[in-house]
């Protein structure tokens, strides 16, 4: 008896490609518009719902252009729309940024980037949207004086801490989770 492979591998093929191009990236419920996650179906590795998820972003990087926003702030949008998308409550969800390097002039507000970089800041939403549902977002008092972007030229809300080190030891010592990426 022969079995016919070819059309169970077709079969098996457009199966798959469905699966593929039927899923689709969604933002929210937390940040719209920014974090976009996949549906993950049925993990072997079950997401806690019930404890407390306490992280702190290391953010130090910055895209070459002016006109992208920061994926690694970003990040931070997409870490509590998956959580939320999973059943994490946002109040078991404290999330922190610190910001530093090249970075801090992700957290500018939109007059002064434009003062320095002639356009507004493509983070500005982003950042307000985090402070908004609770992210702390954290300057490092070092970068702020070195880059000569001081706090005052910040996005309301964004916090100044003596360095970033300071601050990712401080949230740590508070049993916040380092992430970096």
């Amino acid at each position: 008896m022969e079995i016919q492979l070819q059309p169970l591998f077709v079969i098996l093929l457009c199966f798959g490609f469905n699966q593929v191009f039927t899923q689709s990236l969604e933002t929210g419920p937390v940040i719209v518009g920014y974090g976009a996650v996949w549906k993950v179906e049925n993990p072997g590795f079950r997401t806690a719902t019930s404890g407390e998820f306490k992280v702190v972003f290391d953010i130090m990087d910055s895209p070459e252009s002016h006109d992208s926003v920061n994926k690694s702030i970003e990040t931070a949008a997409r870490f509590l729309n998956m959580h939320a998308q999973s059943g994490v409550s946002g109040e078991q969800m404290k999330v922190a940024l610190v910001v530093h390097n090249r970075a801090t002039r992700d957290i500018l507000s939109n007059e002064a980037y434009r003062a320095h970089f002639g356009k507004a800041n493509p983070n500005s939403e982003l950042i307000k949207e985090l402070l908004e549902s609770g992210v702390e977002v954290i300057l490092c008092g070092q970068s702020a004086a070195s880059r000569n972007f001081p706090v005052s030229e910040s996005i309301n809300g964004v916090q100044l801490a003596l360095s970033a080190m300071t601050a990712l030891v401080q949230l740590q010592d508070k049993g916040y989770r380092l992430i970096k990426f």
